[in-house]
């Protein structure tokens, strides 16, 4: 009974796994899943989330000093400073959030300022690392890159964009690619979403409430 009770009492707390907004702290990484067709689905397929959970985008959080949150973010035109409730807005699913670990917390307000310093700047559409533009998680790894005196913080791992099933490139990112004329940069370095929730450089918090 009593081993039954136990496990009872860590089931509830597992179910409970979540953080409040005013939670929150700038540095904290969020992890959503949007649904936006072929491209998203792709990407969510080639890498496996934390909890093999699937994710297509992310952003870093600032807080103003009124208190106000925000995300920094690469999405659209390009990198972009977004009000928390309009990030959360773009997706109904869960939004994972994560916080560097404690011995690398003093990289924090350099990262936020680095984010900061590229609002304005292009999207990379091309998904090439080191081109002057960023995707976003490209945008989250080099920040803790810079904010880590120029040595990675975050892994780079071979990108690719063919389907695992069957190893042939997905059409979505053939025609994704081949509309912007340029090669579709398989095997080059990159990040995405769901290997950045996996680093073993970050602590899992929970899912944001409400």
């Amino acid at each position: 009974m009593r081993y039954f009770l136990v496990l009872l009492y860590c089931c509830a707390g597992l179910s409970a796994f979540a953080i409040k907004k005013t939670e929150l702290k700038a540095g904290d990484l969020i992890f959503q899943n949007l649904d936006c067709g072929g491209m998203c689905d792709a990407i969510e397929a080639v890498t496996e989330g934390y909890h093999n959970r699937d994710f297509s985008h992310m952003g870093m959080v600032s807080v103003m000093p009124n208190g106000t949150y925000y995300v920094l973010e690469s999405i659209g035109k390009g990198v972009q400073e977004t009000e928390l409730d309009e990030f959360l807005k773009r997706s109904t699913h869960p939004h994972l959030v994560a916080r560097v670990k404690k011995s690398y917390r003093s990289l924090i307000p350099a990262a936020v300022a680095f984010c900061q310093s590229k609002v304005g700047g292009a999207y990379d559409e091309e998904f090439l690392y080191n081109n002057g533009k960023y995707y976003c998680s490209e945008l989250i790894y080099d920040a803790f890159k810079s904010a880590n005196e120029g040595q990675p913080f975050f892994q780079l791992y071979p990108m690719t964009y063919k389907d695992p099933a069957t190893g042939s490139f997905y059409p979505v990112w053939e025609s994704y690619f081949r509309n912007l004329k340029v090669s579709i940069p398989e095997g080059l370095p990159g990040c995405n979403p769901g290997g950045m929730s996996t680093s073993d450089k970050i602590k899992v918090l929970g899912d944001l409430e409400g």
